[in-house]
């Protein structure tokens, strides 16, 4: 793990306590939104809670690479969206402080009927950056997408590993305190994940902090340095790359 000396760099980025995540289901189907009204009004609808989160703790510091890894539905493209402010946690506390930088689902923040240059302009805008910056940093960003002509289509017609390309130009052109991806390296080629690590290891030696999270488990082992697994909205383990992903990977193949 890197770790730097100064008090500047022990303090944590990101500071999760106990946090908990509750969701309400509606137990009964309504095929309109009609009838959904009319049985709220009259009291009958019933709930079942789910737990995407279960006193989940967590504490990233700048130049920390967090992986989080688990199986589908174990809560964490939920935490994410916690840690990024999407979503606010039903017990426990959130801090995170300075700019925030999320790759969440793709395709997060663009309007699919504008082109992909009008997009690096709004993505950008979104994330707090002023028009004179986008302007500065429009052309390293478009190099960086390899678009090339496709930034003047509407990204509707962008494949997933277009759209990736764009969102990481976008969000790694300025270096932010915390940078979120999610399954972001999953959708390019090899050439592309070649180009985001050595991409997030330039942001990781400016005093960056970043979350990932993915099923490409020989990149979270290549690239962390700290691993997160979670299940069922629990941390099942933490630490090491090597130890975490070893004992996911023997659970995941005992079913």
């Amino acid at each position: 793990m890197t770790m730097s000396g100064s008090n500047t760099d022990s303090a944590p980025v990101v500071s999760l306590a106990g946090v908990t995540l509750c969701y309400r289901l509606a137990k009964l189907r309504t095929p309109s939104l009609k009838e959904y009204a009319i049985h709220w009004m009259r009291g009958v609808l019933s709930y079942e809670k789910l737990w995407a989160l279960q006193g989940v703790d967590l504490c990233v510091r700048r130049r920390q690479r967090v992986g989080i890894v688990g199986r589908n539905g174990a809560g964490k493209s939920t935490l994410l969206k916690v840690v990024s402010g999407v979503l606010r946690p039903t017990q426990g506390t959130v801090s995170v402080k300075g700019h925030v930088a999320p790759i969440l689902e793709l395709g997060t923040g663009f309007d699919f009927e504008l082109s992909g240059l009008e997009n690096v302009y709004l993505n950008a805008l979104l994330l707090g950056r002023s028009r004179t910056q986008i302007d500065e940093k429009r052309d390293e960003i478009i190099e960086f997408s390899g678009l090339a002509d496709f930034i003047h289509s509407p990204i509707r017609n962008y494949s997933t590993g277009m759209l990736a390309r764009l969102g990481f130009a976008i969000a790694t052109a300025w270096v932010p305190d915390l940078l979120i991806l999610d399954e972001v390296l999953s959708v390019g080629d090899a050439r592309f994940v070649q180009r985001c690590e050595s991409k997030l290891e330039e942001i990781r030696e400016a005093g960056a902090a970043v979350i990932l999270v993915s099923h490409d488990l020989s990149a979270v082992g290549r690239w962390c340095d700290r691993v997160l697994w979670l299940d069922a909205g629990r941390v099942r383990a933490e630490g090491q790359p090597d130890e975490v992903l070893a004992r996911y990977i023997a659970a995941v193949e005992a079913g």
